[in-house]
């Protein structure tokens, strides 16, 4: 279960930024490609900080769906099939555009 490393290394961030004071939320985008398991994460979440300023603090996870962007027609479409092609021409010359993020986008802090 790397969800769990997963969490620590979130807390580590959280740890530096809300330098000593409470937290009451953490938002994390996770991107549809990480193979990570949201249910699991927020589980985790507990379990990897207790005894911390934000163990009752709760994990925001939005996931990010996965988006490819076609090199040869330029459409951004979402990728619904675990194929890397173009849902608009089929095309095979494709980036990916969003879907693999993991992001802390805030930490919610409580007022003293």
């Amino acid at each position: 279960m790397h969800e769990l490393s997963l969490c620590k290394a979130i807390s580590g961030i959280v740890e530096r930024h809300a330098d000593g004071r409470r937290v009451s939320a953490v938002h994390l985008d996770v991107g549809a490609l990480r193979q990570v398991v949201p249910d699991s994460l927020t589980f985790c979440w507990g379990l990897a900080n207790a005894g911390t300023p934000w163990e009752t603090s709760e994990l925001d996870v939005r996931l990010v769906p996965a988006r490819l962007t076609c090199l040869d027609c330029g459409a951004t479409t979402e990728l619904t099939e675990p194929f890397l092609v173009c849902g608009t021409c089929e095309g095979r010359a494709v980036t990916i555009a969003s879907g693999d993020e993991l992001l802390v986008t805030s930490i919610d802090l409580v007022d003293a």
